[in-house]
């Protein structure tokens, strides 16, 4: 069993719906970060359709999750059940894979002094044992790495900044030609309407022993770590589980708006992006 000791979800900008999500339910906890293509009009009732697909998949994992026995079958059931939903208002124009809503995800699963962790792109898990040993799990380092460079290349090329890149061609070209290739099975598997995608998804076993502590979190918050580079992944948790995790929440905040807006220190396709962690402990 998980105990929940902290959770905090901002949006990136008060001005736009917070595209995550976080839950736990038993021995399962996840962390959901969506996004949709930019401009596309919201079909679903929440303002984006990325925003009702992070919690469609929390609410139903909150239900599902407990009596489950595979995580790759219980993400594939939960991605079948957001394309029905989704498809049953979806007009003909928006049954096109290059407009639906996807995410990253990690979703987690306790199974005696182990952790079971099925990731999707470029959230993260960090695992801290009683020992004082932390364990990074996920895919977000080297992808950080990846979307840094690009987001220096099509800001330098564009003239834009964190604020407009979005609107700029450059920036609208390259997304599509990723979810051109995500459609075709070449690029990252995502959370989503593509339930096939639960077959890529992927998985890794660590060591958990009791009274472990677990921080699940989206990129905006592990920025702090792997973009912003204000501490390491030990610092990180440690801070949370003293301070809480508003204060790191804040400290990526003060630096997206104050320090970096232009994102000249730290290339990103967005001043502030959603931010969200969980913190648990393994009982």
């Amino acid at each position: 069993m998980f105990t929940v000791l902290d959770r905090v979800s901002w949006p990136g900008s008060p001005e736009k719906p917070n595209e995550d999500s976080c839950g736990a339910s038993g021995d399962w906890a996840w962390v959901i970060d969506t996004s949709i293509f930019p401009g596309t009009s919201a079909l679903m009732g929440k303002g984006s359709d990325a925003t009702w697909l992070a919690g469609f998949v929390s609410e139903r994992l909150s239900d599902l999750a407990p009596n489950a026995e595979s995580g790759v079958d219980l993400l594939r059931h939960v991605m079948a059940e957001a394309h029905t939903t989704f498809m049953a208002v979806a007009p003909q124009e928006r049954h096109d894979f290059v407009t639906w809503p996807v995410g990253a995800m990690t979703l987690v699963r306790r199974r005696g002094a182990e952790l079971d962790v099925w990731t999707f792109a470029d959230t993260t898990a960090f695992v801290h044992h009683p020992d004082g040993t932390v364990l990074t799990v996920g895919e977000a380092p080297e992808l950080r790495q990846f979307e840094m460079a690009k987001a220096r290349e099509l800001l330098d090329a564009s003239g834009a900044t964190p604020k407009n890149i979005t609107e700029a061609p450059l920036f609208q070209a390259w997304l599509a030609e990723r979810r051109q290739r995500q459609k075709q099975g070449r690029g990252l598997a995502l959370l989503g309407l593509d339930p096939t995608a639960a077959d890529r998804v992927r998985h890794q076993t660590v060591p958990c022993p009791e009274g472990s502590t677990i921080l699940l979190t989206s990129d905006g918050f592990s920025a702090l770590v792997d973009l912003y580079q204000q501490m390491d992944a030990k610092e990180l948790v440690e801070t949370a589980m003293t301070f809480g995790l508003e204060r790191l929440a804040e400290t990526a905040r003060k630096i997206e708006t104050e320090v970096d807006p232009a994102g000249k220190l730290y290339p990103r396709f967005k001043v502030s992006d959603d931010t969200t962690a969980l913190l648990l402990r393994a009982a």
